[in-house]
C-alpha cells in the first residue's frame, strides 16, 4: 500500500461531463491505498480462505427482481463482446450481454479461465464482493474523494494522472481503447482486454492503473451533482440479493430501487469517440447488484 498524508485538492472538472461539475476544493485526511487494483491472485487467496461466493456465481433471488423471466434465474454477469463491424451507438445491447456462467474465474464465460492472468485485475465483482474482500484484508473501499486524490498523484487540476496530453509524444500511458468503439480496437497500448497491473508507469504517488484497465468501485452513493452525494448522510451497507431489502436502496436517491455507487478511473473500454472517462475526475453510476467484465476495485486503510 502507498501511504498518503492527505491534503486539499481540486476535485471534479468543469471541462468534461456534467456529473463531474463543479470543480471544487476538497480536503481528505491521511490514508493508505493499494498501489494496484486487486488482482486475480489476491482474490483467489481470499476465496480459498473464506469460501466466498461472488454475486455473479449465485442465481438471482426472484423476490428481489419482480417480473424476472424464469430463464434469467441463472448465475452470470455482464460481458463485453466486440461487434464485427460498425453498429448503431444507440443501444448498449450491441456490445453488452448477460452471459450465464461468466464470473471472476471465467471472465469470458464458460470455458474461459484466469490461468496465466493471475496478475490481471479481478473483474465480475459486485460491490458486496469488493466489500467482503476489503473486510477480510482489514481494509475498506475508498471514498470517491480519497480515490480521486490518490489517482491525481499530486497533479491538481490536470486532465490525466500524468498531465493534460493523453499520449505524450505518441506514447500510451494507460490501457484504454484506441480506434472506433465498440468494433475497432487498434490496441496501440498493447492490450485489447485487461492488462497485468503495473504494465504502465505509476503516477506521482506511486499508484498504478488509476487510468483505464478496469473501473474501480468506491463506497460513495452516486448523485448526479457530486455536492449532493454526502456519504455521511448516505451510509448504509449494500446487502446481497434476498437479504434485508432496505440494504439495496440508496437513501440519497430513494426513487431508484437498486442503489448505485460511484465507479472511478475508466477502463480498457473507454474511447475518445464514446466514453472519455479515463480521467481522475470522471465518475460513473453502477448498480450495487451489477458485475461486469471491466469493473474491479482497490482498497484503502485509514
Amino acid at each position: 500500500m502507498i501511504h498518503l498524508d492527505g491534503g486539499t485538492f481540486i476535485m471534479g472538472s468543469d471541462d468534461h461531463y456534467p456529473e463531474e461539475r463543479p470543480a471544487r476544493q476538497v480536503k481528505v485526511d491521511a490514508f493508505a491505498i493499494d498501489a494496484t487494483p486487486v488482482t486475480n491472485a489476491q482474490f483467489s487467496r481470499f476465496v480459498a480462505e473464506t469460501g466466498h461466493v461472488t454475486l455473479a456465481e449465485r442465481a438471482p433471488d426472484p423476490a428481489m427482481y419482480p417480473g424476472i423471466l424464469p430463464e434469467m434465474l441463472h448465475a452470470g454477469s455482464l460481458l463485453f463482446t466486440k461487434p464485427g463491424g460498425p453498429v448503431s451507438m444507440d443501444g448498449l445491447g450491441q456490445w453488452w450481454s448477460f452471459c450465464f456462467g461468466a464470473d471472476w474465474q471465467h471472465p469470458e464465460g464458460p470455458g474461459s479461465t484466469i490461468a496465466g492472468r493471475e496478475d490481471h485485475p479481478v473483474v465480475h465483482v459486485a460491490h458486496e464482493d469488493a466489500l467482503a474482500y476489503a473486510a477480510w484484508a482489514g481494509k475498506a473501499l475508498p471514498t470517491e474523494a480519497e480515490w480521486e486524490f490518490a489517482a491525481r498523484g499530486g497533479l491538481d487540476g490536470r486532465a490525466y494522472a500524468w498531465g493534460d496530453d493523453l499520449a505524450p509524444d505518441g506514447r500510451m500511458l494507460a490501457n484504454t481503447w484506441q480506434g472506433q468503439f465498440p468494433w475497432q480496437n487498434l490496441a496501440l497500448d498493447g492490450f485489447e482486454g485487461t492488462s497485468p497491473v503495473g504494465s504502465f508507469p505509476a503516477n506521482g504517488f506511486g499508484l498504478f492503473d488509476t487510468i483505464g484497465n478496469v473501473w474501480e468501485w468506491t463506497d460513495d452513493w452516486y448523485a448526479d451533482r457530486p455536492s449532493e452525494a454526502r456519504k455521511s448522510a448516505c451510509c448504509i451497507p449494500a446487502n446481497p440479493r434476498g437479504g434485508d431489502e432496505a440494504g439495496s436502496f440508496d437513501p440519497c436517491q430513494p426513487e431508484i430501487r437498486i442503489g448505485r455507487k460511484v465507479l472511478k478511473g475508466g477502463s480498457h473500454l473507454c474511447a475518445e469517440n464514446y466514453c472519455m472517462r479515463y480521467r481522475p475526475a470522471a465518475r460513473y453510476a453502477q448498480p450495487i447488484d451489477t458485475s461486469t467484465s471491466h469493473v474491479g476495485f482497490r482498497c484503502v486503510r485509514r
